[in-house]
C-alpha cells in the first residue's frame, strides 16, 4: 500500500473543498479592527500580540510523556514513511505539530492518550507485552486492523477513531511543512514572466501572433505600462 499517496490525494482533496481552518464569512461577522497584526521576526507570519502570546505559552507546555512521544514517532512514520521524495513524518515534525495541537485544542487531549493506552492494551492481550516493546510484524498486525475503517471487526470500533484522528492530524502536520510542500511540488503564488500563449495553442485556433508586435507584447520590462495606440488602431508601445 502506498500510504504516502493516498494521503496526498485525500489532503489535497481537503484543500480543494477549502474545510481546513476556512474562516467564517457570514453578514454577523464584526468588521471592527481590534489590532493590526505585527510581524513575528521567528516566522514572518502575521500574529496579534495575544496569538504570539498564546502561541509561546503553549509552546512552554508539555503534554505527552516521553514513553507516549515515542509510541507517536513510531506511528507517524508509519502512515508517512520516507521514501525516494522526502522525509519521514518525524523528519517533517509532525510529532512536534501534534503535541501542539493538543494542547491548542483540548478536546484532542483525550482520545489521543486514551488511543496510545489502547495500543498497550491490545499488546498486552495479544503478545503480553507492551505495544513498543512487540516486534514490528506484531505491531504492524495490531496497526492493519484499524487503518481500515470498512474491513475493521466491531470490537476494534474505539482503535479505528482514533486511528483515523491520528493519520488526519499526521496528514495535516505532514502537508503543511516545508518538507510537504516540496513533496507536493506547491509552489504558490510566484512572481514570472508571461512568454505568450504557447504556439501550438494559437495554430490550434487559427490565431498568431504579428511578428512586429512581439518585442512589444512580451517585453517584461513593459508589464506594467498601459499599451499606446495609433489613430488607426496600431499598437505603438
Amino acid at each position: 500500500m502506498n500510504r504516502r499517496e493516498n494521503l496526498k490525494l485525500l489532503f489535497t482533496g481537503s484543500l480543494a473543498s477549502g474545510f481546513l481552518f476556512a474562516p467564517g464569512c457570514g453578514p454577523e461577522a464584526p468588521k471592527e479592527k481590534i489590532h493590526t497584526p505585527k510581524i513575528d521576526e521567528n516566522t514572518r507570519w502575521g500574529r496579534t500580540p495575544e496569538e504570539l502570546a498564546r502561541n509561546a505559552a503553549l509552546k512552554s507546555e508539555t503534554f505527552f510523556t516521553p514513553e507516549e512521544r515515542k509510541k507517536l514517532d513510531y506511528l507517524v512514520d508509519v502512515i508517512i514513511p520516507k521514501d525516494e521524495v522526502s522525509g519521514s513524518a518525524t523528519e517533517a515534525g509532525v510529532t512536534e505539530f501534534i503535541e501542539f495541537m493538543v494542547k491548542d485544542i483540548s478536546d484532542y487531549q483525550t482520545p489521543m492518550r486514551g488511543g496510545l493506552m489502547w495500543l498497550d492494551a491490545e499488546s498486552v492481550d495479544r503478545f503480553g507485552k507492551p505495544f513498543m516493546e512487540a516486534d514490528e510484524k506484531e505491531k504492524l498486525q495490531i496497526i492493519d486492523e484499524i487503518a481500515f475503517p470498512d474491513k475493521a471487526p466491531s470490537s476494534m470500533e474505539g482503535g479505528v477513531r482514533f486511528f483515523n484522528t491520528l493519520r488526519n492530524l499526521t496528514a495535516t502536520g505532514f502537508f503543511t511543512s516545508q518538507m510537504g510542500f516540496e513533496d507536493l511540488g506547491y509552489q504558490g503564488n510566484r512572481p514570472n514572466v508571461w512568454n505568450g500563449v504557447p504556439n501550438h495553442i494559437l495554430s490550434k485556433h487559427g490565431f498568431q501572433y504579428e511578428k512586429k508586435y512581439l518585442p512589444i507584447y512580451l517585453d517584461p520590462e513593459k508589464r506594467g505600462l498601459i499599451a499606446q495606440w495609433d489613430e488607426d488602431g496600431n499598437l505603438i508601445g
